[in-house]
């Protein structure tokens, strides 16, 4: 299956808003390019899996079982999982929208040669985001295969897990991209990593919220992979609640506004 085949009916089905219907052309166009490059993209897949074997399962038998509430208690590796498969869906789009995204800006001038086209910068910031959330879509679902072939999936809602993991992947998409535009150099970049590696670590991924002092729970609870993590576990342990949709809002919400600030951006930049 071509590039073209696949990637232009997925891009149909992602609303676009008014003015950037025709992003989907950015988007074959990235699959397009991508296809010589495909090392790079599953490469970072395998951060997550290694920590899933080393810690989940690995650590895992010194750890034992972790309370997740209500009484009930998962493996260690059961536990951590989930929130992998979020750390993993968080890496495809955040270091798309940035690093990619920053030499397509500022270097290759990619976007110039967009702009000769019926394309507009609406186009380029929703098309960029777009790959940028199926990138992050391909790693959670592949992460997803690891995890049912390492017996961690608990329920039958870890089905959802992956659209899930989009929205994920809309959230950091959609931020990254905002942020690409603020960047003057490659040294900008590496706030990126001082921004993502943090919230990897701390944001309940490898431990529960309450195991945090309670004066900086607050803080892991309004970092969006938190809710990233604490939406993929709900979901892969079946614990599933009014808390599940508040989750996927604050997702949604925080991915819609960095798409509005990046093609703003964009517009002004671009066209200036």
């Amino acid at each position: 299956m071509t590039a073209r085949t696949w990637a232009a009916p997925v891009a149909r089905a992602i609303p676009v808003p008014a003015g950037a219907g025709m992003a989907r052309m950015l988007v074959e166009r990235n699959a397009r390019s991508f296809k010589a490059f495909w090392p790079t993209i599953v490469s970072g897949f395998f951060e997550p899996v290694f920590y899933l074997f080393s810690l989940g399962v690995g650590l895992g038998t010194v750890v034992g079982d972790v309370d997740v509430g209500d009484g009930r208690t998962v493996p260690y590796a059961v536990f951590v999982a989930p929130a992998l498969l979020a750390a993993s869906a968080m890496n495809g789009a955040v270091f798309d929208t940035t690093g990619n995204v920053f030499f397509k800006l500022k270097y290759s001038r990619l976007y110039d040669s967009v702009l000769a086209t019926p394309l507009g910068p609406r186009d380029v910031a929703v098309g960029e985001v777009t790959w940028a959330l199926l990138r992050g879509a391909l790693y959670a679902a592949a992460f997803l295969v690891v995890m049912v072939l390492a017996h961690v999936v608990t329920s039958w809602w870890a089905v959802l897990t992956l659209p899930a993991a989009v929205l994920i992947g809309l959230a950091f998409a959609g931020v990254g991209m905002a942020a690409t535009t603020y960047m003057r150099s490659w040294q900008d970049l590496d706030l990126v990593q001082l921004a993502v590696l943090p919230m990897f670590l701390f944001s309940a991924t490898f431990y529960p919220l309450s195991t945090y002092p309670a004066s900086l729970q607050w803080v892991v609870q309004v970092t969006p992979l938190y809710h990233g993590v604490a939406l993929e576990r709900e979901l892969a342990l079946g614990m599933v609640g009014w808390t599940t949709l508040g989750h996927a809002v604050y997702l949604v919400v925080l991915g819609l506004v960095g798409v509005a600030v990046a093609a703003r951006r964009l517009e002004r930049t671009l066209l200036s």
